[in-house]
C-alpha cells in the first residue's frame, strides 16, 4: 500500500489537474503564456510576504498575483507599451523585489528548491482543502463567465458590441489565473505553474476537433501526467513536480504522432 503523502500528493495534484484544464485551454486560445510566467514570477513576492508577516501563503500569493495582474490591466490603458513589454517589466520587477525581501529575512529559512520547483509530497490536508475548496470556486466562476470570455476571445469587439462587457470579464479571468497559481505553488513551484497550465492544453488541441474536445482532453492530459509524473517520481526517484511537467512533455510528444499521421492521409 501506498504511505498517506503519496496519497495526498495524488489527491492534490488531480485536483489541480482539474482546474488548469480549462484555464489552460484560455490560455493557449488568447495567447497569454507570458502573462502566466509574470504571475507565476509575481507570486515569490507572496511567499516572501506570507512569512514575513506570518499569513496563508495561498492568501498571499493569490493577493499579490491578483495584484500584479490588475496593474498589468491599467498600465495596457494608460501606457503605448506593448504588452509583452509590460509583462517583461512586471515579471522581472516582481521577481526581483521578492529576492531583494529574502535578502532582508536573513533570520527565516527558505527551501528555495521547494520555492522554484514545488514539493507535492509535502502537501498536508489543509492543502487539500485549500486546492479542492479553491478550485472549485473558480471553476464555478469561470462556468458563470464562460460564454462572454469565449465570445471576447474569439471576437473582443463584437462581444463588446453585445453588450458581454469583455472588460470585467477579462479582469476576473486574470483573478482565476492568480488563484490557481496561489493554490497550486505547493505542488509545482513557480518555474513549473505554467507548464501545468500550458502542456496539457497545448496537447489536447493537437488531438481536438472543437473547443468542447480541447477542454475535455486537456483536463485529461493534465490528470494524467499527475498519474504518470508520481508513480514515475516513485519508481525512479525523480523530483515529482519536474516529473508531473515531464509526464505532460511526453503526453504531447504523443499528441504530434496524429498530426504527422492526419497530415499524411491529407496528402
Amino acid at each position: 500500500m501506498f504511505d498517506d503523502f503519496f496519497i495526498r500528493a495524488l489527491v492534490a495534484g488531480l485536483g489541480v489537474a482539474l482546474v488548469t484544464g480549462p484555464l489552460g485551454c484560455f490560455i493557449i486560445w488568447r495567447r497569454l503564456s507570458f502573462f502566466g510566467d509574470t504571475l507565476a514570477h509575481s507570486a515569490l513576492l507572496g511567499v516572501t510576504l506570507a512569512f514575513s508577516f506570518d499569513i496563508n501563503i495561498a492568501f498571499s500569493v493569490f493577493i499579490i498575483s491578483s495584484a500584479i495582474a490588475l496593474i498589468l490591466l491599467k498600465l495596457q490603458k494608460t501606457t503605448n507599451l506593448p504588452g509583452d513589454a509590460l509583462l517583461g517589466l512586471l515579471a522581472h520587477s516582481s521577481l526581483a523585489v521578492g529576492l531583494v525581501v529574502i535578502g532582508f529575512l536573513s533570520f527565516i529559512r527558505f527551501d528555495i528548491m521547494g520555492l522554484l520547483f514545488g514539493d507535492i509530497l509535502a502537501v498536508t490536508e489543509n492543502d487539500l482543502i485549500i486546492i479542492w475548496v479553491g478550485g472549485a470556486l473558480i471553476l464555478f466562476v469561470l462556468k458563470l463567465i464562460w460564454k462572454p470570455l469565449f465570445a471576447s476571445t474569439v471576437n473582443y469587439e463584437l462581444a463588446e458590441a453585445e453588450g458581454m462587457k469583455p472588460e470585467r470579464v477579462n479582469a476576473i479571468f486574470t483573478i482565476l489565473m492568480a488563484a490557481i497559481i496561489a493554490i497550486s505553488i505547493k505542488m509545482v513551484g513557480l518555474l513549473l505553474i505554467t507548464g501545468m497550465l500550458i502542456i496539457p492544453a497545448a496537447m489536447a488541441r493537437n488531438i481536438s476537433n472543437n473547443p468542447k474536445q480541447m477542454v475535455l482532453f486537456s483536463i485529461i492530459g493534465g490528470l494524467l501526467s499527475v498519474v504518470m509524473g508520481l508513480f514515475g517520481s516513485l519508481e525512479i526517484n525523480t523530483p515529482s513536480g519536474p516529473s508531473i511537467i515531464t509526464a505532460g512533455l511526453i503526453l504531447f510528444i504523443l499528441s504530434l504522432i496524429k498530426i504527422k499521421r492526419l497530415s499524411q492521409l491529407n496528402n
